[in-house]
């Protein structure tokens, strides 16, 4: 745990209980302020992150995180990944049960969902983000979500390569199509499809800095017809396509410009 730094007052009301997140060891959780500087992180993010915390407090290593952006924590790729949620966040919408690759510290990567809200100070103005990630437990009956679609995300999760319809995800949620869109809108604030494009990108995000994959074999893995559809899809997401955004992270050389209108329904 830490102190909130001088000149955050806003945030005092919001961590009165954030030490109860620091007896979850597998749920990441953080506060970030409009700059996307750390001002509160709990004792798993620092473990995640290999502050160096072990059994005792985290308080001074937590230290080590306040007052960072991404860019001082994390890959130059991700970094870029996690502003552009902070930026879609600052703007009063949230991140719902969003499935995702979450790297480990022993370099591992598992299956985690991450959700992001922003938080408003009296007068309704947003202040800050805070974000909660936790490990997607097995097996997938045990996958359980506040949206109460545990089994279509996992399903997600395990099949977003294959082509899937929402007919197929309504069957799996025992309810008709036109009652599940609804609820997977209500639930998740967007759409089925758009929530599955957005898997299969941030996954090839990921791929093309972390392998040596060819396009057309990321473009397979990741459920897209083609090399063509993907480097479009790509596009819309990152400004960018998929050999420039490969480059521009092996050259570690800064952050992605700002994405278009389609990045900003994650």
């Amino acid at each position: 745990m830490t102190a909130i730094p001088p000149g955050t007052t806003e945030l005092r009301g919001f961590l009165q209980l954030a030490e109860l997140f620091d007896c979850l060891d597998d749920v990441v959780v953080w506060v970030k302020d409009r700059e996307g500087r750390y001002r509160w992180v709990n004792r798993a993010f620092l473990l995640n992150h290999a502050f160096g915390v072990g059994a005792a407090e985290a308080g001074p290593h937590a230290r080590e995180v306040v007052g960072k952006t991404d860019y001082e924590v994390s890959p130059p790729f991700l970094a870029d990944q996690f502003r552009m949620d902070d930026e879609y966040v600052l703007g009063g919408r949230r991140i719902v049960d969003r499935i995702e690759l979450v790297g480990q510290p022993d370099g591992r990567t598992v299956w985690s969902m991450t959700n992001k809200i922003p938080l408003y100070d009296g007068r309704g103005e947003v202040v800050a983000t805070a974000g909660l990630t936790r490990k997607l437990a097995e097996p997938d009956a045990a996958v359980a979500t506040l949206s109460g679609l545990g089994p279509v995300l996992a399903f997600l999760r395990d099949h977003f390569a294959e082509p899937i319809t929402n007919a197929r995800l309504a069957a799996i949620a025992h309810m008709s199509v036109r009652a599940f869109e609804r609820r997977f809108q209500d639930e998740l604030h967007t759409t089925p499809q758009k929530y599955l494009r957005r898997l299969r990108i941030r996954l090839a995000a990921r791929a093309l800095v972390t392998t040596r994959q060819s396009l057309a074999e990321i473009a397979a893995a990741c459920g897209f017809a083609d090399q063509s559809h993907f480097t479009r899809e790509f596009g819309r997401w990152f400004g960018r396509t998929p050999r420039e955004y490969r480059a521009h992270y092996s050259r570690r050389d800064g952050p992605v410009p700002n994405a278009g209108v389609e990045a900003q329904d994650p």
